[in-house]
Parts: structure tokens; C-alpha cells; sequence
């Protein structure tokens, strides 16, 4: 199938209340994907099927994130230019959570692909150890996102201060702690 994709006559729009339940990711490695979703992002172990996959959650949902290695032990990323998941994206409740996370991956030492202010969000990037994109980010509050003239969001991409992003983060974990 190649060029534009029509929309299908007739055809109803899905339920609103439609949404990702979870992401299920093939990796190389189980306990080094651990350590990096746990250890470094802080997501929790809810269940092992031997040492082949893991189920991770944020809180107590039975899984956000699914890791396995039932088709990928001691495999290879996928090449440039291929096909798969661009990257995962999850959803952090406050920009001080956000910049929480940064502080983390700071001090495991995990380098950003990039971090944009999107108008309506902002997000830092980065990938996994199996080179999965993964995409860490805060919604602001509906009525500050930026609108075209017709209503319709505004799309835009600025660079993010993460100086002052991973400073609110720092801020917001003393006053929790304290």
C-alpha cells in the first residue's frame, strides 16, 4: 500500500474511552532492562515468568510496560531505517515529577536524545538499552495549550530548559522528603 491513507467510508470513530493499556517490549537482556525501568525510571516488579519476561507498573496496576526475551535473548536492535516502535511514552502527573525523572537518569548516567517543549507538554527523550525510544513527559493543563486560530492545538516543537526542569525536580523532591 503506498501514498495517502483514505479514511474508510462510513465508518464510526472509535470509543473515547479507548487506551493504551500497556506496552510490551522485546529485549536482549531481562535483568539489564530491569535495572534500567526499575532501578533507573523507578517503575515497580509486579510478576516474572521465569527469567523470559517481566511485568512493570507504576503504582499498583498489574502492568504498564511488559519486558521479554522469548524471540530477542542476546539479540541486536533493530537497523536504521527499519520498521517497530518509535518510542514509548510515559505520561509523568507534574512538571516536578518530570524533572525527578531527569535527576535520575542524570545520576545513572543515561544520555537525552533530546528534550522539547511542545506546547501543550514537554518532554525529555531518550533510548533504553535495547535502543528503544523512550519518551518521558508532562501534559500541562488543557487551557494553557497553545490553539490555532480555529481552535485546533497548535503543534510545536522549542528546546526545553533542562537546567531548570531537573531544578524543579530537585526542589519538589526536598520538599517531600522534608
Amino acid at each position: 500500500m503506498t501514498g495517502p491513507i483514505a479514511p474508510v467510508a462510513d465508518s464510526e470513530p472509535i470509543d473515547p474511552r479507548v487506551r493504551v493499556g500497556h506496552v510490551h517490549l522485546k529485549a536482549a537482556d531481562l535483568e539489564r532492562s530491569l535495572a534500567f525501568y526499575c532501578g533507573v525510571l523507578g517503575f515497580g516488579l509486579h510478576g516474572l515468568i521465569g527469567n523470559e519476561a517481566a511485568f512493570l507498573a507504576a503504582g499498583s496496576y498489574h502492568h504498564h510496560l511488559a519486558i521479554n526475551t522469548w524471540e530477542s535473548q542476546g539479540g541486536s536492535p533493530p537497523p536504521e531505517g527499519s520498521t517497530g516502535l518509535h518510542h514509548v511514552a510515559f505520561v509523568y502527573p507534574t512538571r516536578a515529577a518530570l524533572g525527578d525523572a531527569l535527576r535520575r537518569l542524570r545520576a545513572a548516567a543515561v544520555q537525552l536524545t533530546g528534550a522539547s517543549d511542545h506546547g501543550g507538554s514537554e518532554a525529555i527523550y531518550l533510548r533504553d538499552p535495547d535502543g528503544n525510544g523512550v519518551e518521558l513527559y508532562w501534559d500541562r493543563p488543557e487551557e494553557e495549550w497553545p490553539r490555532n486560530p480555529d481552535g485546533s492545538l497548535k503543534m510545536v516543537s522549542k528546546p526545553l530548559d533542562v537546567e531548570k526542569l531537573a531544578a524543579e525536580g530537585l526542589s519538589e523532591s526536598s520538599i517531600q522528603q522534608g
